[in-house]
This record gives C-alpha cells, sequence and structure tokens, in this order.
C-alpha cells in the first residue's frame, strides 16, 4: 500500500478590540480594517477552522520534495470550495439569462453542465468526508 505525506491545516481567528472615534458605523470600520496595530491581539482557539488538506505527496516525509498531488474537492477548506463555486455558477446561470434566449444546441451545451456544477454544490453543502446522498 503506498504512503502519503499530508498536509492539514486549520484557520485560527485572531482578534481584537479596540474602539475607535468615527463620524459613522462604516468610518469606524474602516478605522479598525486600516488599523495594522495588533499588539493586544488573541487567539480564538473556540472558533477556529475545519481542518483540511493543504498539500499532498506520495511517499514518507516527501513534503514539498516532489511533484504535488492534486487535492481530492473534498479536502479543500469548505469556505474556499463554496467561494469558487459561486464563481462557475453565476458564469454558467448568465448563459440562458441572455436576453436572445438558447437555441436548441446552446441548451443541450448547457444544461449537462449545469447539472455537473449543481451536484458539486450539493457535494459542498454536504459537507467534508460525508457520504454521497
Amino acid at each position: 500500500m503506498p504512503l502519503y505525506t499530508v498536509e492539514t491545516t486549520y484557520h485560527l481567528p485572531v482578534y481584537r478590540q479596540r474602539s475607535y472615534r468615527a463620524a459613522s458605523p462604516e468610518e469606524a470600520c474602516r478605522l479598525a480594517v486600516d488599523d495594522d496595530g495588533w499588539e493586544e491581539a488573541k487567539e480564538d482557539v473556540e472558533t477556529s477552522g475545519e481542518t483540511h488538506v493543504t498539500g499532498l505527496w506520495k511517499g514518507r516525509d516527501a513534503a514539498c520534495s516532489g511533484p504535488e498531488i492534486a487535492i481530492p474537492d473534498e479536502f479543500d477548506e469548505t469556505v474556499q470550495r463554496r467561494a469558487e463555486l459561486f464563481d462557475i455558477l453565476v458564469a454558467i446561470v448568465r448563459e440562458p439569462a441572455r436576453p436572445m434566449g438558447l437555441s436548441h444546441h446552446e441548451f443541450e451545451r448547457w444544461l449537462p453542465r449545469a447539472l455537473a456544477v449543481l451536484a458539486r454544490a450539493d457535494a459542498i453543502l454536504r459537507g467534508p468526508m460525508s457520504t454521497p446522498a
């Protein structure tokens, strides 16, 4: 049986609570986002993100020393998969929304792609490592 080196990670939220004098909530938010001072930052281990795969190589202790193997979609971070899928869905839904409509040929080309993207969306919504419906 082959041996694989798998790199996993999770995002650890780091936060700060700081007061800003501002004319509006939007200005206060802008000041906070633009503020580079993080001296009093705290880690929020209670709300860390899901563990996801960020690297995969064949062999023992092979991280970054050989060709990287493509990571199956279901092991990527869910928020990233949703973001990538959103772009695909927007593009594919726009196709039939054109004012002139779709010809039969265009529809025949569009429908399998739309169904494949929807299947991918369903897999993302089911969550990582769940069994298919």
